[in-house]
C-alpha cells in the first residue's frame, strides 16, 4: 500500500471495533439521562397532562422504534459517525444533508452547553446542603468541563465504562423506590388509567405528553452515530438500538405508574398541580424509603448530568469529526488522537467553546436553571426532534428506491409510520414550544428560527459548494466508503 494511504486512515480513521452491544446501549441511555427524566418529566408530565403520563411515554417509544426500524437498516449501508447527515444525503440529496447536518451540530452543541448548567446548578444546590461547599454553579461546571474535556479525548469505551456505572445506579435508586412502594402499597387502589388511551390522546394536555415524551428519549439515535466504532456494527448497532428504545420506554412507564400507585390516581394529580410539585420523587422516597434515598437522588441528579453531558459530547464530537472529514466543516476536525483514535480535535474545539459558553453565562446569570440550561435544552431538543423527523423521511427516500434485500415493513411501511409520528410530535413541540422554556412572546419564535435558517443555509451552501468547488460537492458522502475501503485492503 503506498505510504500517503496509510497516513490517511491513521490520522482519520476512529478506532473500530471497540464498543459492543452494551457500551453502545449505556451510551445511548446515558445520554436520555433517566433519572432527570423521571425526576423533573414525570411532575410536569402528570401536571400539564394528567393521570395518562405513563402511557405517553410508552406511545413515544413505540413510534421511535417504528423509525428504528428503517434507522437501522440504514446504518448497515450508510455507516458513519454523522448519521443523521448521511442518512439525509443519501436518502434525500446533498443539500438536505447539510442542512440538517447543520441543524443537529447545533442542537447537540446547545445540548451540553444546557447539561453543563444543570449540572452546575445542582451541583451547587447539593454541595451547599450537603458538605457546605459554596462554590458558584459556573465553578462546578468549569469542573464538569475540565474532566469531560480529559475524556473526550480517550478513546469511547473508556467513557462508556463509566457511563455503565453511573447509570447502573440511577437505575437501581430508582427500582429501589419503585420496589418499596410495591411491597407498601399506596393511599388508593392500584389503578391503570395511566396507560387508557383516552387519558393519552384525549385529554386537554396531550401536547403537553408530546413535548416530554418525545423530549426523553433524547440521544437515543446516538446509536448509529457509533457505527464506526462498534463490533460487528450489522448486528451491534439495530440490537443496541432496539434495546436502549424498549428499555428506556418500560423503566419511564413503570416509574411513571409506580408514581401514580405511590400517591394514588386523585393525590397525585393534586400534588403535581400544587406548587411543590417537582419535588414528587423525592416525596415518594422519603415516606417509602427514608431520608437517605432522597440524598442519594440528589446526588445522583448531579451524576446523571455528567453522565449526560459526556454522552452528548461524545455524539457532539463524533458529528463535528464526520464533517470534517467531508469539508463541510474545517478539515482539522478531522484529526484524530494518534494514541486514541479518538476525535480529539474535535473534542478539544467541542470543550472550548462550552467552556466559552459557560463563561459568559457565569458573568450574565446568576441563575444557570432558568437564566442557562431551560432554554438552551429547548432549543436543543427540538432541533433534534426536526433531526429525527427529517432523517425518518430520508430512510423512507432511500429505501423506496432500492430495499437492499429488506422487507417493506421494515423499510418502508414502519419507518413512514414512524416520520408521521414524529411530524405531530414535533408540530406539538414548535406548537407549545413555552412548554419547556418557561417563556412566553417573540422569544420563542428566535430560538427556533435557526433550525430553518439553518437547514435553509445548508441547502444555499450546498448549490453554492456545487458551483464553486465541483470536487469537493462531487465526494459528499463518500469518504467513509473510501476508509472503509481502504481498511479492507491493510487488513487483508
Amino acid at each position: 500500500m503506498p505510504p500517503q494511504e496509510t497516513t490517511s486512515v491513521e490520522m482519520n480513521q476512529l478506532t473500530r471495533g471497540k464498543l459492543g452491544v452494551w457500551g453502545v446501549i449505556f451510551l445511548v441511555i446515558s445520554a436520555a439521562a433517566p433519572l432527570t427524566v423521571v425526576v423533573s418529566a414525570a411532575p410536569l408530565g402528570f401536571r400539564l397532562g394528567g393521570i395518562g403520563a405513563p402511557g405517553a411515554m410508552l406511545y413515544c417509544g413505540a413510534v421511535l422504534i417504528l423509525f428504528a426500524l428503517g434507522f437501522t437498516a440504514m446504518s448497515n449501508h450508510v455507516p458513519n459517525a454523522g448519521a443523521f447527515y448521511a442518512y439525509a444525503l443519501h436518502g434525500l440529496g446533498k443539500g438536505p444533508g447539510i442542512g440538517l447536518a447543520f441543524v443537529t451540530v447545533f442542537a447537540y452543541i446547545f445540548l451540553c452547553v444546557s447539561f453543563y448548567g444543570f449540572f452546575g446548578y445542582f451541583a451547587h444546590l447539593t454541595m451547599l446542603e450537603l458538605a457546605g461547599i459554596d462554590l458558584p454553579w459556573w465553578g462546578f461546571s468549569a469542573l464538569a468541563i475540565a474532566l469531560v474535556a480529559l475524556l473526550g479525548v480517550r478513546q469511547v469505551d473508556v467513557g462508556a465504562k463509566l457511563l455503565a456505572a453511573l447509570v447502573t445506579a440511577e437505575i437501581a435508586i430508582l427500582l429501589a423506590i419503585s420496589i418499596a412502594v410495591l411491597l407498601t402499597g399506596g393511599p388508593e387502589p392500584i389503578s391503570l388509567a395511566g396507560f387508557n388511551p383516552k387519558n393519552i390522546f384525549f385529554s386537554g394536555g396531550v401536547a403537553g405528553l408530546m413535548v416530554i415524551g418525545f423530549g426523553a428519549y433524547l440521544g437515543f439515535e446516538g446509536t448509529a452515530i457509533y457505527a464506526e466504532e462498534a463490533r460487528r456494527p450489522q448486528r451491534t448497532i439495530p440490537i443496541a438500538t432496539y434495546l436502549a428504545v424498549t428499555l428506556l420506554a418500560c423503566f419511564y412507564a413503570f416509574t411513571f405508574w409506580v408514581l401514580t400507585v405511590a400517591f394514588g390516581v386523585d393525590g397525585i394529580i393534586a400534588f403535581a398541580t400544587g406548587e411543590n410539585f417537582e419535588s414528587m420523587i423525592f416525596e415518594a422516597s422519603g415516606s417509602y424509603l427514608g431520608s437517605w434515598a432522597a440524598i442519594c437522588i440528589q446526588v445522583l441528579i448531579v451524576t446523571s448530568f455528567f453522565a449526560c453531558i459526556l454522552a452528548f459530547h461524545n455524539a457532539a464530537a463524533r458529528y463535528m469529526y464526520s464533517l470534517g472529514r467531508e469539508r463541510i466543516l474545517p478539515a482539522a476536525l478531522a484529526r484524530i488522537s494518534r494514541r486514541h483514535n479518538s476525535p480529539a480535535t474535535a473534542s478539544i474545539v467541542l470543550s472550548a467553546f462550552c467552556a466559552a459558553a459557560i463563561a459568559i453565562a457565569g458573568y450574565l446569570v446568576t441563575d444557570a436553571y432558568l437564566g442557562l440550561a431551560t432554554w438552551t435544552y429547548a432549543t436543543g431538543v427540538q432541533g433534534l426532534v426536526f433531526g429525527q423527523t427529517v432523517a425518518s423521511i430520508s430512510v423512507v427516500a432511500y429505501f423506496l428506491r432500492d430495499r437492499r434485500g429488506h422487507s417493506s415493513w421494515r423499510v418502508v411501511f414502519a419507518p413512514a409510520l414512524g416520520a408521521l409520528g414524529l411530524v405531530v410530535g414535533l408540530i406539538m413541540i414548535v406548537g407549545n414550544f413555552e412548554i419547556t422554556t418557561g417563556m412566553d412572546g417573540a422569544v420563542n419564535w428566535i430560538l427556533l428560527a435557526p433550525t430553518p435558517l439553518l437547514f435553509g443555509g445548508g441547502l444555499l451552501y450546498a448549490a453554492w459548494l456545487k458551483r464553486r468547488s465541483p470536487a469537493v460537492y462531487a465526494e459528499l458522502g463518500t469518504q467513509q466508503a473510501a476508509h472503509e475501503h481502504l481498511i479492507e485492503r491493510q487488513e487483508g
